[in-house]
Order: C-alpha cells, then sequence, then structure tokens
C-alpha cells in the first residue's frame, strides 16, 4: 500500500467533462447531469483501499447532508478492474448500494476521467463551484485508518458550507493522503 497524496490541481481550474456509466442505475452521468446544481463534488474512490473504507459512512452522509441543499455530488473509480476485482462495476455497485449512496458512483473503465482531473489516490476530492471552477481540492479531514482520529469531514465540509453560503473558501488547503489509483500499463501519468 502505497501512500499518495493528491496533486493539488490549481484552484481555478475548469472541471474536466466526462461521460461514465453509473454502476447502480446504469444511466450515462457527465457535467451537464449536474447542470443546475450550486456546486459540484467529485470524489474519486474505489471499494477495496482502506482509506476509503475509512471514511465511507461519512461519504454516503455527505450525500444526505448536502444533495438536498443543492449540491451536486458523483464518485469514480478508475483503478484497473482486472488487477482489483473488488473495484469492478458489480463489486462498485454492491458498495454504493450497501452504503446507500444517494449519488450515481461511476466506472472510469479508460482512466481518462482520472487523468484528466489529475487524480493521484483514492479518496481524492475536487470540489467546484457553480461555475465549474475549482474551489477545494485536498483532505476530507485530518483522520487516517491509523490515527485514532474521529472521522468528521471537517476540511471538505467547511469548504462546502462556505460554497453553498456564497462565502470565499480558505486557500490554504492539505492534500488526501490514499492509496495510488491503480493505473493500468502503460496509463499511469507522467510524473511533474
Amino acid at each position: 500500500m502505497a501512500l499518495t497524496p493528491s496533486t493539488m490541481l490549481p484552484l481555478g481550474t475548469q472541471a474536466p467533462d466526462f461521460t461514465l456509466p453509473d454502476v447502480v442505475s446504469g444511466q450515462t452521468i457527465s457535467l451537464a447531469t449536474f447542470a443546475e446544481a450550486k456546486g459540484l463534488l467529485v470524489m474519486f474512490i474505489c471499494r477495496h483501499c482502506p482509506f476509503v473504507k475509512h471514511i465511507q459512512a461519512e461519504l454516503a452522509q455527505l450525500g444526505q447532508d448536502y444533495l438536498p441543499q443543492g449540491l451536486g455530488m458523483v464518485a469514480i473509480s478508475a483503478n484497473d478492474a482486472e488487477k482489483y476485482p473488488d473495484d469492478a462495476p458489480a463489486s462498485l455497485k454492491a458498495m454504493a448500494e450497501s452504503l446507500s449512496f444517494t449519488f450515481p458512483l461511476c466506472f472510469d473503465e479508460s482512466q481518462a476521467v482520472a487523468l484528466a482531473y489529475q487524480a493521484a489516490c483514492t479518496p481524492d476530492f475536487f470540489l467546484f463551484d457553480g461555475q465549474r471552477r475549482l474551489v477545494y481540492r485536498g483532505q476530507l479531514d485530518d483522520s487516517r485508518p491509523s490515527n485514532g482520529l474521529p472521522v468528521t469531514g471537517q476540511d471538505l465540509r467547511q469548504a462546502i458550507q462556505a460554497l453553498l453560503a456564497g462565502q470565499p473558501i480558505n486557500p490554504d488547503q492539505k492534500p488526501s493522503i490514499g492509496c495510488n489509483i491503480k493505473w493500468k500499463a502503460g496509463q499511469e501519468p507522467a510524473l511533474a
């Protein structure tokens, strides 16, 4: 298990478009799906990663708390499902259903969307404003599977609440830490 920090894409970056299948409904999800949303949270997750398992109940709670307030949310799994079958669509569907996710969980089989977002780890969070400009990228909170701190979602929740209230978001943001995205051979992003 390689500890990998998020790349910290520059604030203000425009959300890359995507078109991916939701593993639960089978519907096609894209940026246009969230056209009416006040903001959009894009989360790169998977099923097998201990860092995602550690926070998965909080991810479900984020959907319950913020979707009714007009936030768009989508989770994306981009791991190589051949080498990591827990991250294949059928397994992801079981995960989404068991956790009662209220947002789509999409499978990025080509890994092109993860590359476009410069996603590096699971979990990796990207919060965009109403114009789909990046306003937050970084950690959920300070909790990790082995540090004994409670999962609160504090960092991400503060950013979401500021966005929904039309308040400025603190640009001093800590990277997310997790397992590296499991790239297919030849798909690994070039190191900067």
